[in-house]
């Protein structure tokens, strides 16, 4: 009896010893997040403005336009979870996700590029041209980003240094989608000198060229731990790790919810200020603000401490509806509108900080409950399915409403219908959604009391194996 204790005590300190000691240095959290800023610095631009350039700048109906981004997405989402199981079965020096940092960051900086050069053909070849180069930037999105969430499990174990790392990685995303939608308009215009499609593509060429340089800085500094232990998973395992996980299942539905919402908003946006408030102007400035939402993100560790995970997504959430309301109620005042956009800006990039962190933890719950650890699926279902699937659902909700009450861009003067419901896309639907995000992650808290259980188990768990 002695024996066995002995041996128990021994792994308890064992297991306490490696969580101490498992700290992610500070540059490497600079560097993992220069591969979030690389991201965004392109998707954003993307989530931003694909449908308004479909429309306003490549020559497509809004109707075309958003049956192409819904089909797009929905391809490309239904690829994540195959993104995910292939980083599960990859096995190279460099590590299971690392690698892919290195294989997709070039294809993903060229066909962005592609995806907003427009072609000298027909409109039949440009629809099949604006389909094919959305669905290859789309895929290989989701090749580089998946790697992004699946990798932070493996950069650390220590729970609060994964929480650090994966604020700084967003707030250097937000940079990113700050540089995005703040000078891709003003910097096409200068560039293509009255000409709109050349102007884009340049300005999207310079883009490609600096997010792929952050993505292959990210890969050189990145580390992954304890991988040589680790056995490629089958297909059915990679499903497995899933079965009765009820905290991804709620982080996945409530993240899809938040993505559906935020896309549809940022869809939207062009053409409410555009067309609403008849200043496009108003488009770069409102979202060069959304760089104020790194103040949220930045201080999301911080109220997480006091207000948990589950209260601090509640509270983020709350934000972001009492903003979009705000808005609502400003109309053609500029100054109470901003004041909204803010508060909104600030409420969704904080809840974003938040999802992509929890997905990280239930992955450990899969391991605890499935024996089964699958970084690549859970994450890529959590993350990339759901930043791809809500953006096509949410841009398809704002082409379709739009479309439906005759919107053209053809028109210089929108009917009072098509006003209507541009500024019911852009306002008061994510309220709607965002609701829903809401009542799950009350849901969640009874999951996250059960962390502390969970973690303990797992060290226990892996002391147990390395003493063997």
């Amino acid at each position: 009896m002695a024996s066995n204790f002995d041996s128990t005590d021994h792994n308890v300190k064992t297991a306490q010893a490696l969580l101490a000691e498992d700290h992610l240095p500070f540059h490497r959290k600079i560097t993992y997040g220069f591969t979030d800023m690389a991201g965004n610095l392109l998707y954003c631009i993307v989530g931003s403005y694909m449908l308004y350039f479909f429309t306003n700048v490549f020559g497509l109906s809004v109707g075309t336009a958003g049956s192409l981004l819904l089909l797009g997405r929905v391809i490309d989402a239904f690829g994540a979870p195959i993104m995910g199981v292939l980083v599960d079965h990859t096995h190279s020096k460099y590590g299971k996700s690392r690698p892919w940092f290195l294989w997709m960051s070039l294809p993903f900086a060229i066909f962005i590029w592609l995806l907003f050069t427009t072609p000298s053909f027909g409109m039949t070849g440009k629809i099949i041209w604006a389909g094919a180069m959305y669905i290859f930037a789309e895929l290989t999105y989701t090749a580089m980003s998946t790697p992004i969430t699946s990798v932070l499990p493996n950069l650390t174990s220590d729970s609060d240094d994964r929480m650090s790392a994966n604020s700084i990685r967003l707030v250097l995303g937000n940079v990113g989608n700050f540089l995005a939608v703040t000078f891709v308009i003003p910097l096409a215009g200068v560039l293509g000198g009255g000409n709109d499609q050349k102007g884009w593509s340049l300005a999207v060429g310079i883009y490609s060229i600096v997010g792929f340089i952050l993505l292959i800085i990210g890969f050189l500094d990145m580390r992954e731990k304890n991988i040589e232990q680790e056995e490629i998973i089958t297909i059915k395992e990679s499903f497995k790790a899933a079965k009765g996980n009820w905290p991804w299942l709620i982080i996945v539905g409530a993240n899809l919810i938040l993505w559906t919402a935020y896309s549809a908003r940022n869809a939207a946006l062009p053409y409410y200020f555009q067309y609403n408030l008849d200043d496009k102007g108003l488009i770069s400035f409102f979202n060069g603000f959304s760089i104020i939402q790194i103040v949220g993100m930045a201080s999301v560790p911080f109220f997480a401490k006091f207000l948990h995970k589950w209260g601090t997504t509640v509270l983020t959430l709350a934000i972001t509806m009492v903003g979009q309301v705000i808005i609502g109620i400003a109309g053609d005042n500029i100054t109470l509108a901003l004041a909204g956009w803010i508060l909104a800006c600030i409420g969704s990039g904080s809840a974003m900080t938040m999802f992509f962190g929890m997905v990280g933890d239930t992955v450990d719950f899969g391991e605890w409950k499935n024996g089964i650890r699958a970084n690549g699926f859970l994450t890529a279902m959590g993350a990339s399915f759901c930043i791809q699937m809500g953006s096509g659902i949410g841009s398809f909700f704002a082409a379709k409403i739009m479309a439906a009450f005759g919107f053209s861009a053809a028109k210089a003067v929108q009917s009072t219908g098509s006003l209507n419901a541009i500024s019911f896309t852009f306002i008061w639907l994510p309220v709607i959604i965002y609701t829903f995000s809401l009542i799950l992650m009350i849901i969640y808290r009874k999951w996250e009391k059960h962390e502390p259980i969970v973690n303990e188990e797992l060290a226990e768990r892996h002391a147990a194996a390395e003493s063997r």
